[in-house]
């Protein structure tokens, strides 16, 4: 596939041009890039030919340049043809593959999506497959970079995996033949509630046809029915297309209305417009963040914010307001470089991190306002109008999710059940068999409070009173080990919700998945609690 000479992304596509300046003239600047490469030259043709052992020169080359570009942001990076499908789902939202994410549970590796229509689902696959073998290379979470590689290539060609199925009991072979997967920016768009006039959209990234996707969910809704109202989900996206957020926030906000502006050396600078006119001119609005909304998630979180075109709810944004350009270096390989910072409409950059040369001097004190004047802050991502967190409330919740206790659960029930409907479990079955499983995995759990007060046992151990305190913290500690052992009961409601969104996946699939989420989201609830109050909406919006 061939790009066009120079591609741009936030991860971002935009017009600019890169001058040297800076604090030399070009002149100087160019002497001493010259007298730099010359002596960089030198040190590389003598350690290749004189290193004790052989040097691969592509390698040390490769190392070289990785070496050079660590000294400044984590975004300027460099891409050779290995990293092809990379460069191709961030542009054009495809690559060449079989329709599968996979994610590390301790030290295995394991299918935790199926892509609806490609080779993974046709030929069987299923979540919580365990893979560990592709194309005769064994896989582990150590060598976990290989996996892309090796599971990633030209559309055409076939591959073969093995996993391991049925608590680990079955072992699998498939054969499968690497189609060009085309990658839905949006997860889900539908009306919900279902009898309601509210539209929930779920975008996951901001590829090329991301906008598209856009027009032509919100058209084939507006078809079924009035829309009054869009929560528009855009928590874990990680961003995407500069030029696609534009598009995005013209379904949205009226046109000839500021979007972004790009600031890059010399303050060569590019402003940014809405065109069109929008699709959703008068429906209700709230935007949904959270700290893993990136890039032109921010974009358009930010331009919705500044116009006062709706309310964000959720969690701080994480906060990247840095633009990168693709250039092209050679047929495989490419040069991803940031350029520019971005700015929302209101003139904030919301930039969190600062790295090695573009450093910020100074914390931006300024103060910045809405379209209404309502008061907005800078740096460390965008601020919801309204901040609900959205993780569960337990600690032993949290413990179950985090060491796979959760997700194995599911595939264990799942290969015990199904050939059975999802429909047909009452949640006090499913928890029973959980805490069998528990019990099977040897679970133990240990509060935070019983920690402490073991840790309080040792330091007074050998102290003056310890005879005396001793006695009443054992007799703290054992009551505070039998309120662990009833800590999954505590929390029984929100580790049901838990294993439930596990299984509605491998009942139901993704769709039926995010509609169950829905029913125990806080931050949805919030959301369209606002946005069935008119007063409560208008009152975000307005001026403090």
């Amino acid at each position: 596939m061939k790009l066009n000479k120079k591609i741009k992304i936030v991860l971002i596509i935009i017009p600019i041009v890169l001058l040297f300046g800076f604090a030399y003239s070009k002149k100087d600047i160019y002497f001493e890039i010259a007298q730099n490469i010359e002596l960089f030259g030198k040190i590389y043709k003598d350690v290749t030919f004189h290193y004790v052992e052989p040097i691969d020169p592509s390698d040390f080359m490769k190392a070289a340049i990785q070496g050079m570009l660590s000294s400044l942001d984590p975004y300027t990076i460099y891409m050779d043809n290995s990293k092809k499908n990379e460069l191709d789902l961030i542009t054009f939202g495809k690559y060449g593959g079989i329709g599968i994410t996979v994610g590390v549970r301790g030290e295995k590796i394991i299918i935790t999506e199926i892509l609806d229509g490609y080779s993974a689902q046709r030929q069987g696959l299923r979540v919580g497959d365990i893979l560990f073998e592709v194309s005769g290379t064994m896989l582990n979470s150590g060598n976990l970079d290989n996996l892309s590689r090796l599971v990633k290539g030209e559309p055409g060609t076939q591959l073969e995996l093995k996993v391991l199925r049925n608590d680990d009991k079955d072992t699998m072979d498939f054969k499968l033949i690497r189609e060009e997967i085309k990658v839905k920016n949006i997860a889900y768009a539908g009306f919900y509630p279902d009898n309601s006039n509210n539209v929930y959209i779920k975008l996951t990234t901001f590829s090329r046809t991301a906008g598209d996707e856009l027009r032509k969910a919100l058209k084939e809704l507006r078809d079924k029915k009035e829309i009054k109202s869009v929560i528009l989900d855009l928590r874990n996206n990680p961003g995407g297309l500069l030029e696609v957020a534009v598009d995005v926030c013209e379904k949205f906000i009226e046109p000839n209305k500021l979007i972004v502006t790009t600031k890059g050396r010399d303050n060569n600078e590019a402003k940014y417009f809405s065109k069109s006119a929008p699709m959703a001119r008068d429906a209700r609005l709230v935007v949904l963040v959270n700290e893993g909304s990136a890039s032109a998630s921010e974009i358009v979180a930010g331009a919705i914010q500044d116009h006062d075109r709706g309310v964000i709810v959720g969690t701080n944004s994480f906060g990247k307001g840095l633009v990168q350009t693709i250039t092209n270096l050679t047929q495989d390989a490419s040069l991803k470089i940031t350029t520019a910072r971005y700015y929302t409409p209101s003139g904030r950059c919301i930039q969190k991190m600062d790295y090695s040369l573009i450093k910020n001097n100074k914390k931006d004190t300024s103060k910045f306002y809405t379209d209404n004047h309502r008061s907005v802050s800078a740096a460390g991502g965008v601020k919801p109008d309204s901040t609900v967190s959205f993780e569960p409330e337990g600690n032993i919740t949290k413990l179950l999710l985090a060491e796979g206790f959760i997700f194995n659960f599911s595939n264990h029930f799942f290969s015990k059940n199904s050939d059975q409907s999802y429909y047909s479990f009452k949640n006090d079955f499913i928890f029973s068999e959980f805490e069998n499983f528990l019990g099977q995995q040897k679970f133990d759990y240990h509060s935070d409070a019983e920690k402490q007060i073991e840790s309080l046992i040792k330091e007074v151990k050998g102290k003056d009173l310890s005879n005396e305190i001793t006695p009443d913290l054992q007799k703290l500690k054992t009551q505070l080990q039998k309120l662990s052992k009833k800590e999954t009961r505590i929390f029984k409601s929100e580790i049901i919700d838990e294993i439930r969104a596990e299984l509605v996946l491998r009942y139901l699939g993704q769709d039926e998945r995010i509609k169950d989420q829905l029913k125990y989201d806080k931050q949805f609830k919030v959301a369209l609690n606002i946005i069935n109050n008119n007063n409560l909406y208008n009152k975000f919006l307005r001026a403090n």
